[in-house]
């Protein structure tokens, strides 16, 4: 089994800068329920392509109009989204037909009852005039079986947006306060290293096998909790435990349905960019490495 020391070495050749989050990942599961009240928030019972090109910068720094979608299924749904054409020529000898198309370069929808676990998630799919759009299953469906969008070809290289059954569709023609970066104080790791150094994002990867985003927060008793949202199935795990001695060491538990895993690890303390440490699950012990995200 590798040492402490060994993966601290590895984590710190794997680790250039800290990741950093963007202005989508802030607009979580409840800040989209707050949308449809939200100042500039449009309930839309369908949007132009004209629509969709004025509100492209809307939301600064996403490249796209930001919509939000309730589901049929009651989840709620964000999405990036342009107006684009595609061009297709069946036949040689006739002319090229050009045809408007939704092009959806990012969505995410979100598990109920939970902040971040994710239901589906995609980028970069477009959909064609007559298909529909099924956001709980992050898929492009025939009208016959449903979904949640359509796009329908109001004139010649021109479209609407409308949704379907019982979902809603609201436009964000403004960003909402709630999802501005945070101003994360600032680590000086010049002095003596304190227990709150641990809180914050981070994404964690354990033994090649598993990996996923850890959130920690760490109480005035040097006491931590958290969430630990999975890569593989997209769902949302408790985290919880301790801030050890020395100060930058932690010990911590992620809670999954059957069993739990625990960590301990050390943070960098010349730069606190990364957590490198060991895990145990199931009697099995493994190596893992966390890097810091600033959101």
């Amino acid at each position: 089994m590798p040492s402490l020391a060994s993966l601290a070495v590895i984590s710190s050749l794997l680790i250039v800068s800290a990741i950093r989050a963007d202005v989508f990942d802030n607009y979580t599961n409840s800040l989209l329920a707050k949308a449809r009240e939200a100042a500039g928030a449009k309930e839309l019972s369908e949007l132009s392509s004209d629509v969709i090109l004025e509100n492209a910068e809307a939301i600064p720094a996403l490249g796209g109009a930001l919509i939000v979608v309730s589901t049929n299924d009651n989840r709620w749904a964000k999405l990036v989204v342009t107006a684009a054409a595609q061009k297709f020529q069946a036949d040689p000898k006739a002319a090229a037909e050009v045809v408007p198309m939704l092009r959806i370069d990012r969505f995410l929808t979100f598990r109920e009852a939970s902040d971040r676990a994710v239901k589906a998630e995609g980028r970069n799919v477009s959909l064609f005039p007559g298909f529909h759009f099924n956001l709980d299953m992050g898929q492009v469906v025939p009208a016959k079986f449903g979904g949640d969008l359509t796009v329908v070809e109001s004139k010649p290289r021109q479209f609407t947006v409308k949704p379907v059954g019982k979902a809603k569709l609201y436009l964000l023609t403004k960003p909402m306060p709630e999802a501005a970066p945070k101003k994360v104080e600032k680590i000086e790791l010049s002095g003596k290293f304190e227990p709150k150094y641990f809180s914050g994002a981070y994404r964690l990867f354990d033994d090649g096998r598993r990996s996923g985003t850890l959130r920690l927060e760490v109480g005035a008793d040097s006491d931590v909790t958290g969430t630990f949202v999975s890569d593989l199935d997209g769902r949302e795990y408790e985290v919880r435990g301790s801030v050890a001695k020395p100060a930058h060491k932690i010990l911590f538990t992620v809670k999954f349905p059957r069993t739990e895993q625990a960590f301990e690890g050390y943070m960098f303390t010349g730069n606190g960019r990364a957590i490198a440490g060991t895990s145990k699950l199931q009697d099995r012990d493994a190596g893992f490495y966390a890097t810091r995200v600033e959101e």
